[in-house]
């Protein structure tokens, strides 16, 4: 995702950062889609960092089917928020027997909660989509800014993304969060069960991107 080879798919990936954007989309497509990984395909990395316990956020929530599968996998406290108005009472009717799970319109770089009100923050495609709008370095910022006050003292912020630690960084290690920023990569699913794609490739990967808080140093993993 995210790639594209003619004019018409840059076009559309310039429209991600844009609240109509989605509100049309969610609208004419209402049906479950997941960004980049299920998640089984990054199930083992949450459970490294994210106890079942822990009280979770998923920011830019679309209408995946990540936050059903964290509560039947046992986490037992999952907010979700997204900018699209659409999507988010589209989902509130969906799960409105799950009441561990919760809906809410929102801007991720203008949240609404108490400081230090979770355990972890989840984002999956979020940033990437966040960087397609305009004035994006500002809007990573205040993103970063925001998720990092509504973390606890050892909150750990998950973002899942396209793009490469030589770019991401540059927007993660910052000393207004003093954030330790973990690097792995997960391979893309393939079309073929039996293709192995090639870690070392960039264009077979996505990278899991794991800040939590704390001294500001980056390992790869």
């Amino acid at each position: 995702f995210f790639f594209f080879a003619d004019r018409e798919g840059l076009a559309t990936m310039a429209q991600y950062g844009k609240t109509a954007y989605w509100d049309e989309r969610y609208t004419k497509d209402p049906e479950p889609f997941d960004w980049y990984q299920r998640y089984s395909g990054i199930r083992d990395l949450i459970a490294q960092y994210i106890k079942k316990e822990d009280n979770v956020l998923v920011a830019g929530c679309g209408n995946s089917r990540l936050s059903e599968d964290l509560y039947e996998d046992g986490y037992n406290s999952c907010a979700n928020i997204d900018i699209s108005r659409v999507v988010i009472d589209q989902m509130t009717e969906k799960y409105k027997e799950k009441p561990a799970l919760t809906w809410q319109q929102m801007n991720v770089c203008s949240l609404e909660f108490p400081d230090e009100s979770f355990d972890a923050v989840i984002a999956k495609a979020t940033m990437d989509a966040v960087l397609c709008g305009e004035g994006s370095t500002a809007n990573i910022a205040k993103m970063c800014a925001e998720v990092s006050r509504v973390l606890n003292g050892s909150g750990v912020f998950f973002i899942v993304s396209y793009g490469v630690p030589d770019n991401r960084l540059n927007y993660l290690e910052n000393d207004d969060y003093a954030w330790t920023v973990t690097v792995h990569t997960v391979p893309k699913p393939t079309v073929s069960a039996t293709a192995v794609p090639d870690t070392k490739d960039a264009n077979s990967v996505h990278y899991v991107y794991v800040c939590q808080k704390g001294s500001g140093q980056q390992t790869t993993e």
